[in-house]
């Protein structure tokens, strides 16, 4: 059994590197007294690398009675947030590589993604639903300022009058509001901005390399200052850590022009119960056991609970405080229920693929 972490690393919200579930092979570390570079706490902090991958498809499909949308795209594997909390880090176990830093420092990119979307939609019998962009890592995260790829595809949207939504905890979203004031005048486009917390200085050690809370509160005013359809997601929920900024949260979004909101209570699936113990004992430890009990609570004694019913908002006396808290405070703003907007599906058209001929008509 590996030794807990010493240390947070600067930037990171991981403090170690666990081999994924499917690997057979553990690496354990060793002091030797000689300050080697995985041990010092001085040694160079990791730095992100981003490898190029050609996707065969990029939608993918949900059925999960839970989940609002039907499809999703990802331009990224992988999140340089380094959110510790994050539900999607156990996915990148499947490439062979770790949940914790290897998650936000060792990214794919689907660089193809654009030329992929655009054969997917244009499909002989497809069928246009509202497209989720950003359901397992952040369409906005730090590496999309080069690589563009959320921008290919809401370009590729708009062309084809397909509608999407948006999630995403970055104020880089901003740089698109071009593209998206022209799609939520047709109704094809709604964004929900994640604010868990009002706290910069927890938001720096939970979401590292996110924007600061007051930067999301702000991409909510510019968002909806441009007409776009804007919510906040309240999300997630960590009892004794966070929960305390729900009505805060939900009255600045309110104020800054978002009209609808949502929340969920964390979630900790496979590896990240134990990359998630490693952050409570490094900056929260007076009260990391009240934390993992009320956890526990909501998962009927368990670290997570899978079951679709109560997963998102969790179960027991402290999940209904929390969704009276709730209910009360959007109440109170006048808030709607998270996803309500029907976008429209009415207005899309296959995109053209491309010919050596042109275009004749």
């Amino acid at each position: 059994m590996s030794e807990p972490p010493s240390h947070a690393i600067k930037g990171r919200g991981a403090a170690s590197n666990p081999e994924g579930r499917f690997e057979s092979l553990r690496h354990h570390a060793e002091d030797d007294g000689w300050q080697s570079l995985l041990l010092d706490a001085d040694a160079p902090r990791p730095r992100t690398e981003v490898t190029e991958e050609r996707a065969r498809s990029v939608i993918s499909r949900n059925d999960s009675p839970d989940i609002a949308f039907e499809q999703a795209i990802n331009p990224y594997r992988g999140c340089e947030h380094g959110c510790i909390y994050c539900y999607a880090r156990p996915s990148h176990s499947y490439l062979n590589l770790s949940p914790g830093l290897d998650f936000e420092t060792r990214l794919r990119a689907k660089g193809n993604l654009a030329e992929v979307l655009r054969a997917e939609l244009g499909k002989r019998g497809y069928v246009p639903s509202p497209i989720n962009i950003g359901s397992n890592t952040d369409p906005y995260q730090p590496v999309e300022k080069r690589w563009r790829l959320t921008r290919a595809a809401l370009e590729l949207l708009a062309e084809c009058h397909h509608p999407c939504t948006i999630v995403t905890k970055n104020a880089l979203i901003e740089r698109d509001l071009d593209l998206l004031a022209g799609m939520a005048r047709e109704r094809l486009v709604q964004v929900f901005i994640s604010v868990n917390s009002l706290d910069n200085h927890l938001a720096a050690k939970l979401e590292p390399r996110a924007s600061a809370p007051h930067r999301r509160i702000q991409a909510i005013e510019a968002l909806a200052g441009a007409g776009v359809p804007v919510g906040v997601l309240v999300a997630p929920i960590i009892p004794a850590l966070n929960d305390r900024d729900l009505e805060a949260v939900l009255e600045r979004a309110h104020a800054a022009g978002a009209r609808c909101a949502g929340y969920t209570v964390v979630r900790l699936p496979y590896e990240l119960k134990t990359l998630f113990r490693e952050w409570l004992a490094l900056h929260a430890p007076q009260r990391a056991a009240h934390v993992m009990s009320l956890i526990q609570q909501m998962n009927g004694g368990r670290d997570y609970d899978s079951d679709f019913r109560t997963r998102m908002r969790g179960q027991g006396v402290f999940a209904q405080l929390l969704k009276r808290r709730f209910e009360v405070a959007c109440r109170k703003h006048g808030f709607g229920r998270a996803r309500e907007l029907e976008l429209d599906t009415s207005c899309f058209v296959p995109p053209r693929t491309a010919s050596p001929q042109g275009v004749l008509f």
